[in-house]
Order: structure tokens, then C-alpha cells, then sequence
């Protein structure tokens, strides 16, 4: 299947209503294949947030177009909005200690890359934290400074283990003692049941 092939079977996903962050809706990615506008359309595309319609096949359609165009960054982006779709959505602004505090002295890498563990504010037996690993996706940036203070989105490995969270709540990130970064909770989307993740 071809680019705009791939990019045509999205946006036929894509609600009547539905706009992207910046107000298109599907006719524009119509409109711009038709000027084979690839990675504008996909930009749009990618654009819709929420997990609320978008399906697996939707993501999938999209990392494909992605990688035909070798946007290695949107492969990327799309793989982890398909795994968002699957299990929800965690956004957060995290804060990292600053090194001279303690904290790491290389970036955090804006794609995934890294799985520290996190405190999720619960104690097990022992009186220690209950640590849980989740992956890091910056935000607005290709990575997070040491010290510096941004907005993230978390993959866990184990989601179950992480649906009591609601905005508002702090988390503590560990990579070794002492504490590497503090991150509030800005949002929390529950995935909706399989079933309804799949195409109609």
C-alpha cells in the first residue's frame, strides 16, 4: 500500500467532527493529498488527540506512511500513541533534580528510550516504596535537560498497576538514590474496552 493510500484509509477513520490541535479536520488531509502533501496530511493526522476513536489500525496506518516518508521520529510517535490506544494515556510535568543535587547528568531522551522506575505513592511491606518502571516520552522537546522541568507522557509496563492515578498526584522517578525527578500528574485517559478499539 502506498503513502497516500495509507494516509486516505486514516483520515476515512477520522469522525465527521473531529478536529486536530490546530482545527483541520478529515477534507483537509483530503486536500492535501491531493497536492500529495504526504507529511502535512500526516501532521494533521497525527495531530488528534484523546484516545476516544482512534484505533490500533489507525496508528498503524499512520506509522507506515511515517516510515515510507523515513520520518523516524513519527514512526516513533505513532508506535507510541498505538500502545497509548491499547492501554491510555499519562501525562505529566516532570521536574528532575538538578545535578549538582544528585541528579542525572545527561538528558532524558524525548523517545521512549528510558525505563526508570517510578513511586507511585503506595507502601509495600517493609515500609519501602512500591516502585513500578515506565517509559518516558518528552514532550515539545527531542529531550528533557538535566535539572530542567517538562511535560512527559508515561508508558508503563504494567498499567493496571498505575490506574489509581488522577491529576493532581506526585510521583518520584528513580534511576538510584537519591530521587532523580518529581512529576505531577496533568492527566489520565482509561483505554476503552477492546472491543470498541476496533474498527467498525
Amino acid at each position: 500500500m502506498d503513502t497516500t493510500e495509507l494516509l486516505r484509509r486514516a483520515a476515512g477513520l477520522v469522525p465527521d467532527d473531529a478536529r486536530s490541535g490546530a482545527g483541520f479536520g478529515a477534507a483537509d488531509v483530503h486536500d492535501c493529498l491531493r497536492q500529495d502533501d504526504w507529511e502535512f496530511a500526516l501532521d494533521i493526522l497525527e495531530d488528534f488527540g484523546g484516545v476516544r476513536w482512534q484505533t490500533v489500525e489507525y496508528w498503524e496506518l499512520l506509522e507506515e506512511a511515517a516510515r515510507q516518508l523515513f520520518l523516524h521520529r513519527k514512526v516513533a510517535w505513532c508506535q507510541w500513541r498505538g500502545w497509548e490506544t491499547r492501554h491510555g494515556i499519562i501525562r505529566a510535568d516532570l521536574r528532575l533534580v538538578a545535578p549538582e543535587a544528585g541528579g542525572r547528568r545527561t538528558p532524558v531522551p524525548g523517545e521512549g528510550q528510558l525505563r526508570p522506575m517510578w513511586a507511585l505513592g503506595r507502601s509495600v511491606a517493609g515500609g519501602r516504596g512500591d516502585l513500578h518502571v515506565a517509559r518516558i516520552w518528552v514532550e515539545f522537546a527531542p529531550a528533557l535537560e538535566p535539572g530542567g522541568q517538562g511535560s512527559v507522557r508515561l508508558a508503563p509496563l504494567v498499567p493496571p498497576n498505575w490506574r489509581h492515578l488522577a491529576p493532581g498526584d506526585s510521583i518520584t522517578m528513580h534511576e538510584r538514590s537519591p530521587v532523580a525527578g518529581t512529576a505531577t500528574i496533568t492527566e489520565v485517559q482509561q483505554p476503552r474496552p477492546a472491543s470498541a478499539r476496533r474498527r467498525k
